[in-house]
C-alpha cells in the first residue's frame, strides 16, 4: 500500500487526533509541555532575551498546571491566588531586576508546583483504579516536584550565593537549566550531577528532595504499578 500523501486525508487528520488526545489526558499536556521545556531551555539561555522566554514558558507549564488542580480534589483557590501573584511578578521582574522581588517569584513558583505536585497525587490516590490519565499523571508529578525544588534551590542561591558549586566556573551562579538538572538528578536518585551543595541550607533542601524522590516512587509509584496489573492478575 502506498504512503499517504502530504495532504491525504489521513496526513491531515494526524495533528488533530494528537490534539484531541492531549486534550483527553490532561496529564499527558502536562508531561508533554514539561519535557518539551527541558528541551527548549539550553536554547533559550542562549539568546540574549532568554529570561523573559524562559518567564514565558513558565507561564504555560502554570496554565497547564492550573488545569491540573481543577482536577484534582485540592482547594482551587489557594492554587489561583498564587499563580496570579506569579504572573504579577514575572512581568514586575522582568521590568525592574530586583533581588527581592527574583526571591518571591522563585519562592511562590517552588510552592506553586509544590501545591500542584500535591494535587496530583491526591487525584491519583483518590480511587482504586489507574487510569490511562492517571498514568501519565505519574509521570507529570514527578516533573513538577523536580520543578519545585529547582526554584526552592534557586531561593537558596538568591539568598546565600554560593551554595551550589560547579567543576565548570565554580564561583559563578547556577543557571536555571544546571539547578533543574541538578534537581532531577536527586529526586531520581541517579546523583551523576556536577553540581554540588557547599551550604548548609543548600544541603539540607538537597537531603529533602532526595527523601520525597525515594518516598514518591516507593509509595506513589508502585501502588499505580500494582493498580495496573491487579486486574490482569485477577
Amino acid at each position: 500500500m502506498a504512503p499517504p500523501l502530504p495532504n491525504s486525508p489521513a496526513r491531515s487528520t494526524l495533528m488533530p487526533k494528537a490534539y484531541s488526545y492531549l486534550l483527553r489526558y490532561p496529564s499527558a499536556s502536562l508531561l508533554f509541555v514539561q519535557l518539551l521545556g527541558i528541551v527548549l531551555y539550553p536554547f533559550m539561555e542562549r539568546l540574549s532575551e532568554g529570561r523573559a522566554i524562559v518567564g514565558a514558558f513558565g507561564i504555560v507549564v502554570l496554565a497547564m498546571s492550573l488545569r491540573m488542580v481543577r482536577s484534582s480534589p485540592n482547594i482551587q483557590w489557594i492554587a489561583f491566588t498564587q499563580a496570579a501573584c506569579i504572573l504579577a511578578l514575572t512581568v514586575a521582574v522582568e521590568f525592574e531586576s530586583n533581588t527581592a522581588l527574583s526571591i518571591l517569584l522563585a519562592a511562590l513558583e517552588s510552592s506553586f508546583y509544590f501545591y500542584a505536585a500535591g494535587g496530583l497525587i491526591a487525584y491519583m490516590m483518590e480511587d482504586q483504579r489507574a487510569s490511562t490519565d492517571e498514568l501519565f499523571a505519574v509521570g507529570a508529578t514527578f516533573t513538577l516536584l523536580a520543578w519545585a525544588f529547582a526554584h526552592a534551590f534557586s531561593v537558596c542561591q538568591l539568598l546565600s550565593p554560593g551554595s551550589f558549586g560547579a567543576q565548570i566556573n565554580p564561583e559563578a551562579p547556577r543557571t536555571w537549566m544546571e539547578l533543574l538538572y541538578l534537581s532531577f538528578t536527586v529526586l531520581s536518585g541517579v546523583g551523576l550531577s556536577d553540581i554540588t551543595p557547599l551550604r548548609p541550607f543548600a544541603r539540607a533542601l538537597v537531603m529533602l528532595e532526595q527523601f520525597a524522590g525515594v518516598m514518591y516512587i516507593g509509595l506513589v509509584v508502585t501502588r499505580m504499578i500494582s493498580l495496573t496489573i491487579r486486574p490482569r492478575a485477577g
